[in-house]
């Protein structure tokens, strides 16, 4: 208990975002259950092993690949301004890589591992912008830290439950309810996607992408799922929905994006 409460009360004393761009609250105060060094020590193991097995298949895009420059060079315009919504994201140890698979997906792992699948780029023949609108909403993930929230909420359930076994079992029965599972695994709520489509939408916006990329994104991925049913989407609001939320929020991003493009023609 005495955990929680300092949780709580450190989660309360970070700084909120500032008042310009999207304004999605505090992060929540139950990720402070587990600790940020852990998860992504976890994550960069995971994160390594994956790539070792993309190697072994020849499925690792090398650093000379177009798209994986392509991809890099989207992230370097991003990172620097993660620091807005995780200050702590300045010192990850950022990744880009890019797997050959035909798999619709994505994704950035905690401490700032990104990787694209082949599919997702040449399925839906993503424009730079659209590419942006995708690698924000997944490094939003990241910086709001839900793998991290997702795995304490999942160790209270554990603890509720050992305590469950040892009373109706004294004991014999507690070790059936732990929970298993990697980050790579991991599901995320819908709450969790429509935060990240925010953030995601802000941090392209800051980066000189344009957000109303969001809107062709998501007509590509409607119409994509129609053919085939996406596993990506699973957890995700409806594309319609989602499109509806993106349009919601460009008044607050537009005015970033044109900053950004005035900023990189003084240059």
């Amino acid at each position: 208990m005495r955990g929680l409460l300092a949780a709580l009360l450190l989660c309360l004393a970070l700084p909120a975002a500032a008042a310009d761009g999207v304004d999605v609250g505090k992060p929540s105060a139950m990720r402070n259950l587990v600790p940020a060094g852990t998860i992504e020590k976890q994550a960069a193991q995971e994160y390594d092993q994956l790539k070792r097995q993309a190697a072994a298949k020849q499925a690792l895009g090398p650093d000379d690949h177009p798209q994986v420059r392509r991809l890099r060079a989207i992230a370097a315009r991003m990172i620097p301004h993660v620091g807005r919504f995780n200050p702590r994201a300045g010192q990850w140890k950022w990744e880009v890589n890019l797997i050959g698979s035909k798999q619709i997906n994505a994704f950035c792992m905690p401490g700032g591992k990104i990787a694209f699948y082949t599919g997702i780029l040449d399925t839906l023949k993503l424009t730079d912008d659209e590419v942006a609108m995708v690698m924000g909403h997944e490094i939003a993930h990241a910086l709001r830290e839900h793998a991290r929230e997702r795995m304490a909420k999942g160790q209270l359930t554990q603890l509720g439950a050992n305590i469950l076994g040892e009373l109706v079992g004294g004991g014999r029965y507690a070790g059936a309810f732990q929970l298993g599972g990697n980050l790579l695994s991991l599901k995320f709520s819908r709450d969790d996607e429509s935060e990240a489509d925010v953030v995601g939408l802000d941090l392209a916006a800051r980066s000189g992408f344009d957000p109303r990329a969001g809107v062709t994104l998501w007509q590509k991925m409607t119409a994509a799922n129609a053919r085939a049913p996406l596993e990506f989407l699973s957890t995700h609001p409806a594309g319609d929905q989602r499109i509806r939320e993106i349009e919601k929020q460009l008044p607050a991003v537009m005015p970033l994006y044109k900053q950004a493009q005035a900023g990189a023609t003084a240059r």
